[in-house]
């Protein structure tokens, strides 16, 4: 059913029952090579450019039935968990190449710099609290700590090493990827496929976007789809005063965050790759989530000073009958391990906005997308969804909707968490505002509306070049960031290489705007610091779709 914004609760959405012409069954034919993409643009101009099952703007394989493996999304073709643990080391083994507590407490702060505020769903003073318990526990008690809880700390590990600047990339690289086999070593000693928590999907949700910005985006769509499995399992897509009312008020806010943040990696993924959305059925709501100051109070204290993940074996009588875990209080917050209301009240706004804009877009683009279906079956829908999308754009807070330059570097200079947020909302959102504007169906009258593409493109991907102007580090590690992008200079070189239409007009200054935004992404590509493989690839279709642009 479409959604209702008044429902209680969201599920997937039902195809049509018409296929749009052309489409293809998956065992008709393989899926076209990165090396075949910038030969389709031609093509692509006369075809739906965002309903295709196939989008010629992806390095991707696409996951047809083959006889043979294929590499899917990413350019690894190994296992991303490299193995240096022993049969019988067990946890001792991986509390034994732990980095000392200073180099720790690095990692941490920049994963709070860089990571927290553009998926803020771990609550500060409650990780902090444990995380300070731990370190200061003997290494015979290390020992028998939770293992998904070490591996939350070994994936936050992984992630903040990424934003450190070392000599080399390639130093960088291999420090973080094996801070992250030390996380999934955790994970399978806690048997992480037949039982999950809190902690464990909050490390598994951390390690798909570690392994995203290491190249390995076919390991992470894999790995995303066993957590959200196990968030189902846990029931975090239900509405916590519905399954657990007397929950402390922070357990209800923290399950509604994680879900949120499962929610909109599955969403803004899988639009991205053109597949079917997987977080679907929901009846937590946009509205529930309060605004959490994250001031702890007397009877919210067992909740932050033990492990409060709730465990689901689900054959085990504990879910049935669970026993009350007795934990000391945490210690007193140190500086640094608290968030300030204001801040987290901002946070909050930027989850709601993330929420609801994620929300439309599952429905209204993830979904048909991923099924070869047109965006709108008439000009009036195309319209209508149009003027409901421009709608959520006013909803959301000013501050988040901020697009001068100028004004977000003043801003950066105080408050470069709300920077960052804005950056993020903005690309997500002009990236499908792009995609929905180049969106057509000739049979049922909709057409590409060539200047509305290339106006939300050139927004999308400016919304890029900000982040690479004010936090380069950032810029150079966000895979995702940086996919958006490729793909809007190859959808605005697409658009750019179509035969201007007799009755347009003599000139418009977005079309210029658009070339020197193609250019100006290949100038940042030649510059990049990351994988070489990747770059390479990227600016050899990139200057092809250059050289076919009739503007």
């Amino acid at each position: 059913r479409k959604h209702d914004g008044n429902a209680k609760a969201r599920f997937i959405t039902k195809p049509q029952k018409r296929i749009k012409k052309g489409s293809m069954s998956s065992d008709a034919f393989d899926s076209p090579s990165a090396s075949d993409q910038t030969s389709n643009f031609n093509r692509s101009t006369r075809a739906s450019r965002s309903s295709s099952g196939s989008s010629p703007f992806l390095l991707s394989h696409l996951p047809y039935s083959k006889s043979t493996p294929s590499n899917v999304f990413g350019i690894g073709s190994q296992h991303p968990f490299s193995n240096y643990w022993t049969c019988q080391g067990g946890l001792p083994e991986v509390i034994g190449v732990l980095p000392s507590k200073d180099q720790a407490d690095i990692l941490i702060a920049r994963y709070f710099e860089c990571v927290d505020p553009v998926y803020p769903f771990l609550h500060r003073r409650t990780f902090y609290a444990n995380y300070e318990r731990f370190w200061a526990a003997s290494i015979e008690a290390k020992g028998q700590w939770d293992a998904a809880t070490l591996a939350l700390h070994y994936a936050m590990y992984s992630l903040g090493t990424q934003f450190i600047q070392f000599p080399s990339y390639n130093e960088r690289t291999q420090t973080a990827e094996f801070y992250a086999s030390a996380a999934n070593q955790s994970l399978r000693i806690y048997s992480y496929l037949n039982r999950t928590s809190m902690h464990a999907i909050q490390a598994m949700l951390l390690m798909a976007y570690f392994l995203m910005n290491d190249n390995h985006a076919s390991d992470a769509y894999a790995w995303a789809g066993i957590h959200l499995r196990q968030a189902y399992a846990m029931r975090l897509h239900r509405d916590p005063d519905v399954i657990m009312p007397t929950a402390s008020p922070v357990e209800k806010q923290q399950r509604r965050k994680l879900w949120q943040a499962v929610f909109f990696q599955d969403t803004f993924l899988t639009v991205l790759l053109k597949l079917p959305p997987t977080a679907t059925h929901s009846d937590v709501t946009v509205e529930s989530l309060t605004e959490d100051t994250e001031v702890v109070n007397a009877a919210q204290e067992s909740f932050c000073s033990g492990n409060y993940s709730r465990v689901e074996h689900l054959m085990s009588i504990s879910v049935i009958a669970p026993s009350p875990d007795i934990v000391p209080p945490p210690p007193p917050p140190l500086p640094g391990h608290t968030i300030d209301p204001a801040i987290a009240r901002n946070d909050i706004a930027y989850i709601r906005s993330m929420w609801r804009l994620g929300n439309f877009v599952q429905e209204n683009l993830s979904s048909p997308l991923s099924l070869s279906l047109p965006l709108a079956s008439s000009p009036r829908q195309k319209n209508s969804l149009l003027s409901s999308f421009r709608s959520l754009y006013k909803s959301f807070p000013q501050s988040l909707t901020t697009l001068d330059y100028a004004v977000l570097q003043q801003q950066a200079l105080h408050d470069p968490r709300g920077v960052r947020q804005n950056l993020f909302l903005t690309s997500n959102y002009y990236h499908c505002l792009m995609l929905l504007q180049a969106s057509d169906n000739e049979p049922a009258g909709v057409e590409c509306n060539v200047k509305g593409a290339l106006e939300a493109g050139h927004e999308a991907i400016w919304a890029f070049f900000k982040l690479w102007g004010l936090f380069e580090v950032d810029a150079g590690v966000w895979w995702v960031f940086q996919h958006r992008a490729f793909e809007e200079a190859l959808t605005i070189a697409s658009l750019l290489s179509t035969p201007r239409a007799p009755d347009s007009p003599a000139y418009d200054p977005i079309f210029a705007e658009a070339k020197d935004d193609i250019h100006k992404m290949l100038e940042l590509l030649d510059r990049s610091s990351g994988s070489l493989e990747m770059q390479k690839t990227r600016i050899e279709h990139l200057r092809d779709a250059y050289g076919q642009i009739v503007f």
